[in-house]
């Protein structure tokens, strides 16, 4: 199972705008005028947007070099991770009940840069349920669903399965991560918290439709019926 994160599981907008912010000024010099909306997309693609909109002319140098600092930027403002954002409600008690299903095994697949993706899940202490080396993530210079297709060999690699949209499964709040579930090969659930509606999620193929992620049982439930075979574990410790 794959999680989106930014809007899925948590909201540290704030943090991130002022860490491209420094970002943009360490690499070009100049000071951020428009930073590009994310849309769901790999941070790789807002850098390259950014630049442009801001009258700076991609070389090819500038993408290592903005994921670098953008990483260093967002580190030195990860303490105010919790203080400026939040986790979504119930983020932890669905990444909690997902953990119980037998055979689950729980990544990303976010547009955020992998230093920065295992920050925003620890400032809220979400990262215990999450297998980050299975993930795919921002600096890889892919559309998302090329990423997904990436973390499902990743997982093939690791676990022995080949993985498909019978026993994959994305969870993600934007229609383009509908899009990229459907390209990519996987079954998907949105969850209208962020980007888009729940109409829209629909409308772009989503299997399920959630409001959010506020009823652990839902989601349970929706992994189960876009699964086979799924069956839960007994109780775990909230460190498992």
């Amino acid at each position: 199972m794959l999680w989106n994160i930014d809007l899925t599981l948590v909201d540290v907008a704030i943090v991130t705008r002022d860490a491209y912010a420094e970002a943009f000024r360490a690499v070009t010099g100049r000071p951020l005028v428009k930073l590009v909306p994310p849309l769901g997309r790999p941070d790789s693609e807002i850098i390259f947007e950014t630049l442009a909109v801001n009258g700076i002319v991609a070389e090819d140098g500038h993408l290592p070099a903005f994921i670098s600092a953008l990483a260093t930027a967002f580190a030195d403002r990860r303490k105010r991770l919790p203080k400026e954002g939040r986790a979504l409600p119930g983020a932890r008690d669905a990444l909690k009940a997902v953990a119980r299903l037998d055979g689950v095994v729980q990544t990303v697949l976010t547009g955020t840069i992998k230093g920065n993706a295992v920050l925003k899940l620890q400032a809220f202490g979400l990262d215990k349920y999450i297998d980050f080396e299975l993930g795919g993530y921002g600096e890889e210079v892919y559309p998302k669903a090329t990423l997904l297709q990436v973390a499902q060999g990743r997982a093939k690699a690791r676990l022995g399965t080949p993985f498909t949209a019978a026993n994959t499964v994305v969870i993600g709040d934007s229609a383009r991560d509908v899009q990229a579930a459907k390209i990519g090969g996987a079954a998907m659930i949105g969850v209208a918290s962020g980007r888009s509606m729940e109409a829209e999620l629909r409308a772009a193929g989503a299997d399920v439709v959630l409001p959010d992620l506020s009823n652990a049982s839902e989601v349970v439930a929706a992994v189960a019926g876009l699964t086979s075979p799924v069956v839960a574990r007994g109780p775990v410790s909230p460190a498992s």
